[in-house]
C-alpha cells in the first residue's frame, strides 16, 4: 500500500495538535509526541524564532542562517492545520464539553494515558534520580490543573499579550494544557470568541504574545532535550501523569472528584476511554519508524 504525501501527513498532525490545544486539559505537545515529530518541531521553532530575532536586529546572514535549519516541509502544513483546527475547534468544542462533558473527558483521559509508554519507551535509564522527578513534575501538574478557572469579559490587549506568551509554553509541553492555563489566568472564553468572530486586533496580540513566548522556551526546551534527554521525558511523563487530573470524567464545579452516577455513565467512559488509548495506539505502532528518528537524542 502506497503511503500518503508527507505534507498531507503533516497536515493531519497539525489538524491533531491544534483540535487538542482547544480541550483544556490536553496538550497539542502530546500529540506532537505520540506522532513522532516533537524534536523535530523544538528545533524548527527555536531556528525559527532564532531567525526572527536575527532579522529584528538587522543581521540578515544570521537570519537567513537560520531560516535555513527551519524543516519547512514540515512546519508549513503542520502550522496550516494547527490553525484550521483552532479556528473550527472553537466554534465546536465548547459546545461538546458542555453537552457532553464527561464522554469528551473520558475519551480523552484515556488518549493521554495511552500515551505514556511514549516517552517512556525512549529513555535509556530510569533510575531514581528519573523516578523522582516523574513524581515532582507528576503533583506540580496536578495541584496545577486544580486550579480554579475564572474568566475575564474584556481583557486589556496588554494582558492578552502576556498571558498568551505563558499559555503557548504549556502548549508545547506534553501534559500540559495550553487551553487549561487560559481558563486559570481568565482568558480562555475570551480566546475562544475572538477566534469565533476572527477578531483580527485581539488575534493579532495573541499571536505576537505567543510568537515572542515560543521563541524563548523552545530555546530552553531543545537545550534541555539536547543535554539532559532521559530528565527532560522523565518530567514530561510526570506532567502528562499529573494533567490526568483535568479529565477525570466526573468532576464538580469546584474540580472535585466525584464518582459515576450509574453502571450506565461507567461504562460508556471505560469505552470511550479504552477507544481513546487504543488510538494513541494503533497512531504509535504506524508511526513507529518516525517515532524511532524523532526521540533518539542527537
Amino acid at each position: 500500500m502506497s503511503r500518503l504525501p508527507s505534507p498531507l501527513i503533516h497536515l493531519a498532525q497539525g489538524l491533531a495538535m491544534g483540535s487538542a490545544d482547544v480541550v483544556p486539559g490536553v496538550s497539542g505537545g502530546t500529540v506532537a509526541l505520540v506522532v513522532g515529530i516533537y524534536e523535530r518541531l523544538i528545533h524548527s521553532v527555536r531556528a525559527g524564532a532564532s531567525g526572527i530575532f536575527a532579522a529584528v536586529r538587522l543581521d540578515l546572514a544570521e537570519a537567513r542562517r537560520r531560516f535555513g535549519e527551519v524543516e519547512w516541509g514540515l512546519m508549513l502544513p503542520l502550522g496550516v492545520g494547527i490553525v484550521v483546527a483552532l479556528y473550527i475547534g472553537s466554534r465546536i468544542v465548547p459546545h461538546l464539553l458542555e453537552t457532553y462533558p464527561v464522554q469528551v473527558r473520558a475519551l480523552f483521559f484515556g488518549l493521554i494515558l495511552g500515551s505514556l509508554f511514549i516517552p517512556l519507551r525512549r529513555m535509556r535509564h530510569i533510575g531514581r534520580p528519573e523516578l523522582l522527578l516523574m513524581a515532582v513534575a507528576a503533583v506540580a501538574a496536578f495541584f496545577l490543573v486544580g486550579l480554579p478557572p475564572r474568566a475575564i469579559a474584556d481583557p486589556p490587549l496588554l494582558l492578552v499579550f502576556a498571558f498568551a506568551a505563558i499559555a503557548i509554553c504549556a502548549m508545547i509541553l506534553p501534559g500540559v494544557s495550553g487551553a487549561f492555563l487560559l481558563l486559570v489566568l481568565g482568558i480562555y472564553e475570551a480566546t475562544l470568541g475572538a477566534l469565533s468572530s476572527l477578531d483580527v486586533p485581539y488575534i493579532a496580540v495573541f499571536v505576537a504574545g505567543a510568537a515572542v513566548g515560543l521563541g524563548l522556551f523552545s530555546k530552553l526546551l531543545e537545550w534541555l532535550l539536547e543535554r539532559h534527554h532521559e530528565w527532560t521525558m522523565a518530567a514530561l511523563v510526570g506532567l502528562m501523569v499529573g494533567s490526568l487530573r483535568a479529565l477525570w470524567p466526573w468532576l464538580g464545579e469546584d474540580r472535585e472528584f466525584l464518582g459515576p452516577p450509574d453502571a450506565g455513565s461507567l461504562a460508556v467512559a471505560v469505552g470511550l476511554a479504552l477507544l481513546g488509548a487504543a488510538v494513541i495506539l494503533l497512531s504509535a505502532w504506524i508511526t513507529r519508524e518516525r517515532l524511532e528518528d524523532d526521540l533518539t537524542p542527537h
